[in-house]
């Protein structure tokens, strides 16, 4: 087997000293590299080397942003939480009716996860950590903490209007829509191969997102 020619390093160009000289666009592109290469190799099987290599900045650089490589990790965190937090935040639910706000809350984060896999990948990787990088993440925390809220008084709102069930516990809603917009894009994979069935199909996750959004509102709803 022949050894790959080794590819000369390409001439820097005004665009990529630009990215050098600001500051904010070098972390920028640094986190949306390491995004990827943590999602795709974990935080034990990325190396700082690699990733410095695929960027317009240096080795040098990005440890004089983030440190080290779990610096540079909980950043990575940090920022794909924060993602998806402003996204709960911007959606507007809190003048729609009870039903209506809970089934764009699950449809959103259902579309999140199936147009972000590097987000579930990330969660997965943390898991296996025992979520040791997650107490370093007070923002995500705290984004967390308002996205239950939220959901808390959609819940309320619909308890109030006699709608939802009293006894029904956000943080039993908030785990159940995780998790079952999770599994489209966690098993996707081993579903395909042992069932044929691709859960990532277009037409297969619009009809998906829509069984999870009625299940979700089954959960929740009032029986009568």
């Amino acid at each position: 087997m022949k050894t790959p020619a080794v590819q000369p390093r390409k001439k820097s160009t005004p665009a990529s000293n630009a990215r050098i000289n600001d500051p904010e666009r070098t972390k920028e592109d640094i986190l949306e590299i390491a995004t990827h290469a943590f999602a795709r190799d974990g935080l034990t099987g990325s190396r700082i080397n690699d990733i410095g290599g695929l960027t317009a900045a240096s080795k040098r650089m990005i440890y004089y942003y983030f440190e080290n490589k779990e610096g540079l990790y909980r950043a990575v965190l940090e920022r794909c939480y924060a993602d998806i937090r402003s996204r709960e935040e911007a959606i507007g639910v809190e003048d729609l009716p009870p039903e209506e706000a809970l089934a764009q809350l699950v449809r959103l984060k259902f579309t999140y996860h199936m147009e972000h896999p590097e987000f579930v990948r990330l969660v997965m990787v943390e898991n296996i950590h025992q979520g040791e990088h997650m107490r370093y993440l007070k923002e995500a925390r705290t984004r967390g903490l308002f996205a239950l809220q939220q959901l808390t008084r959609i819940l309320q709102r619909g308890a109030d209007s006699g709608v939802f069930r009293k006894d029904v516990r956000p943080i039993d809603v908030h785990t159940s829509i995780s998790a079952l917009c999770f599994y489209n894009v966690s098993n996707r994979w081993t579903v395909a191969h042992l069932l044929e069935h691709d859960m990532g199909d277009v037409t297969h996750a619009a009809s998906r997102r829509e069984a999870v959004v009625d299940e979700i509102l089954r959960l929740c709803r009032l029986k009568v």
